[in-house]
């Protein structure tokens, strides 16, 4: 995995962002427009019952059930406060070599939070139906 690969940087950039809200169904008179979303760090991360969901690219929150007034800017802040995308004071593109290495490092710490959440809870869970399988198996032996 190269943290410094296109696929990992891409979404640091609003066009590339804004161009996942196809089907984002907040448009004109709203405050969680396409614009404002993707400005705010979001994807669009539709699925079949979600059409309104969004995932920032940079701490993978992930946000659905938006109304029309929501402001995702202040969505942002009080969901994922140690967000460090949304945190910053300038454009990506004005970020210094260094600035921008410092905030992929971040970045790779919440993706390695992520993944490593994921897989205990995967892990817990097969724990969890072992124990009742050898509880039961235990009970049927009595």
């Amino acid at each position: 995995m190269d943290p410094f690969g296109e696929e990992h940087t891409t979404m640091y950039f609003y066009e590339n962002r804004l161009k996942t809200y196809v089907g984002w169904p907040f448009d004109e008179d709203c405050t969680c427009t396409p614009e404002n979303m993707a400005k705010s760090g979001f994807i669009h991360t539709p699925s079949e019952n979600s059409p309104d969901t969004a995932k920032c690219f940079f701490c993978l929150k992930e946000l659905e059930g938006w109304e029309p007034d929501d402001d995702p800017e202040e969505e942002h802040r009080s969901h994922s406060s140690n967000c460090n995308f949304i945190a910053l004071k300038k454009s990506v593109n004005d970020l210094t070599v260094e600035e921008f290495l410092k905030l992929q490092k971040e970045r790779q710490k919440f993706i390695i939070n992520k993944t490593c959440n994921e897989a205990i809870g995967k892990f817990e869970e097969a724990a969890k139906l072992r124990r009742g399988e050898i509880i039961k198996t235990a009970m049927e032996e009595e």
